[in-house]
């Protein structure tokens, strides 16, 4: 199931339920880190939630889709947090509460 988002004017953004949930766990203070094998390629990605436990259903491809959409974002070397843009996008439907 796929719920828009509309932005000011006439552009609208699709988010998986699977997109939605990654961003409403990071919401609540989760966080995404990345392990890179000897070559510095994604090895795997690992999705933790405020508590520290592992969310399962993560893989690389959600962190990808994640990123291109500019909901996720690292800086200084630290685990990806969601941004701005990720907890507009995690707002768009009302009954996420």
């Amino acid at each position: 199931m796929r719920s828009k988002l509309r932005f000011s004017g006439h552009q609208t953004m699709d988010i998986s339920r699977s997109d939605q949930r990654i961003l409403h766990l990071m919401a609540q203070g989760g966080w995404i880190e990345i392990h890179r094998d000897d070559r510095r390629k994604i090895e795997k990605a690992l999705c933790f939630s405020r508590d520290g436990w592992l969310y399962p259903g993560f893989d690389i491809d959600l962190f990808r889709r994640l990123k291109r959409l500019k909901a996720i974002s690292s800086r200084a070397g630290k685990p990806y947090r969601i941004t701005e843009r990720g907890l507009r996008l995690v707002r768009a439907e009302p009954d996420n509460r």
